[in-house]
C-alpha cells in the first residue's frame, strides 16, 4: 500500500522551485530529498512499482538530477544507495550553480519492511558493535565512492545519508579523509552509539557523568597505548580534522542527539583546563577500547574531530518525527548551527 510520505507531490519540498546552491537550507533540503529517493527506490522494488507507477523518480528529477545507478546489497539484493548526476537545464541555472555538486551518492537507513528489514537490522547490530566497516555493504559503498572520486574528483561529489545510511556515509567519508580526500557530506540523524546522556535535564548531573566518562576513557586509552607501545604523540584525528561533515540532529532523537553533548563537552573541558583528557577521550570509545584489549578490531564511527552541526529545535510530536528524514526539507524549521573543529 502506498504511503502519502512516499509521494513527492504529497510530502516533498514543492516550495523549492529555484534552488540557490549557496543557501545552506536549500542544499540540506536537496540532499535529504535524494536520500528519500533511495528509500522509495527500494520500496518501488519491493512493491514491483515500475514505469509510471514508480514513486521514486520525482524525488530527484524535481531538482534536475538523473539516477545513474542504484547500489545493490550483495546479501538480499535490496537497494541501499544511489548515484545521482546533476543535469540542470539552461532555464534552471543561476549564479549559484558553481556551488552545486556534479554527483551525489546517497544511502538510505533501515526499512521496516519484510523484504529488507532482516538485513538492515543485521547491519544495525554491526554498527552498535562498531563493526560496520567489516560488512560487505560498506565495502560496496566505499568502492563506489572511491571509483567516482577517481573519475570526477572529490570536489564534484557529495555524500548523503540518513540513520543507518548516515553511518554508511560517515564510514565512507572517514575512509576517504584518512587518505587526504575530503568529500562534502550531509549526514541526517547520524547514529551515536552511546548511552543517551543528552536526555538528562539536570546540566550538573549531565556534566558530571560526562566528566567521569572522559576520565575513565582517557585513562584506559592511555594504559592500553602504553601497553601496546604505541606512539602517544600520534594523533589519530590529525588526518580527519580537515574533513567537516554537515551533521543534522534532533534533540528528541536519542539515536543522534548525543552529538550535541559530544562536541559541547569537549569545549567545556577545554574551558576548565582539562582539554588534554578530553582530547584523548573523544578519540576513543569505551566499547572500542575493551574490544581492543581483547584483540578485536573496531571502528567507532561517531568519533570525529570536526563537524558543522545543525540542530532542529522545532518541537517534535514523537520519536518517529524526530528521527525522520522528512523534517529536513521543511521550510519553517527552527535551527541552531555551530561549527566545531578540534585537532
Amino acid at each position: 500500500m502506498t504511503s502519502e510520505r512516499e509521494s513527492f507531490d504529497l510530502s516533498g519540498p514543492l516550495h523549492l522551485t529555484n534552488v540557490l546552491w549557496d543557501n545552506s537550507n536549500h542544499r540540506k533540503a536537496v540532499a535529504a530529498s535524494l536520500v528519500q529517493g533511495v528509500y522509495i527506490l527500494e520500496r518501488d522494488r519491493q512493491e514491483k512499482r515500475e514505469g509510471s507507477k514508480a514513486l521514486a523518480p520525482p524525488w530527484w528529477t524535481f531538482f534536475q538530477f538523473k539516477l545513474l545507478r542504484p547500489l545493490v546489497d550483495d546479501v538480499d539484493s535490496s537497494l541501499f544507495g544511489a548515484i545521482y548526476e546533476f543535469r540542470p537545464s539552461n532555464s534552471q541555472q543561476n549564479d549559484t550553480i558553481y556551488k552545486s555538486p556534479r554527483y551525489v551518492i546517497a544511502f538510505r537507513g533501515t526499512l521496516n519492511k519484510s523484504h529488507s528489514v532482516s538485513r538492515d537490522i543485521e547491519l544495525d547490530i554491526h554498527l552498535i558493535k562498531q563493526g560496520l566497516h567489516q560488512t560487505s555493504r560498506s565495502e560496496i559503498a566505499i568502492q563506489a565512492v572511491r571509483n567516482m572520486v577517481e573519475t570526477v574528483g572529490d570536489s564534484n561529489v557529495w555524500l548523503a545519508g540518513h540513520s543507518l545510511g548516515s553511518a554508511m556515509a560517515m564510514l565512507t567519508g572517514k575512509t576517504m579523509a584518512k587518505n587526504g580526500i575530503f568529500i562534502e557530506s550531509f549526514l541526517f540523524n547520524p547514529p551515536f552509539v552511546s548511552a543517551p546522556i543528552e536526555r538528562i535535564k539536570d546540566e550538573r548531573v549531565k556534566h558530571g557523568i560526562r566528566f567521569a566518562g572522559s576520565v575513565i576513557t582517557a585513562g584506559l586509552a592511555f594504559a592500553l597505548q602504553a601497553k601496546q607501545s604505541k606512539d602517544l604523540a600520534v594523533d589519530p584525528f590529525a588526518a580527519l580534522a580537515a574533513w567537516v561533515p554537515c551533521l543534522f540532529v534532533n534533540p528528541c532523537d536519542h539515536i543522534c542527539s548525543e552529538y550535541i553533548g559530544y562536541f559541547e563537552h569537549r569545549r567545556k573541558m577545554n574551558d576548565i583546563g582539562a582539554g588534554v583528557i578530553e582530547k584523548l577521550a573523544t578519540q576513543n570509545s569505551l566499547g572500542g577500547l575493551l574490544m581492543s584489549a581483547f584483540g578485536k578490531e573496531s571502528e567507532p564511527l561517531h568519533l570525529i574531530p570536526s563537524a558543522s552541526l545543525t540542530v532542529n529545535v522545532t518541537p517534535s510530536r514523537d520519536f518517529k518525527e524526530a528521527h525522520g528524514i522528512h523534517q529536513w526539507w521543511k521550510a519553517d524549521l527552527r535551527l541552531e548551527h555551530k561549527l566545531y573543529n578540534y585537532t
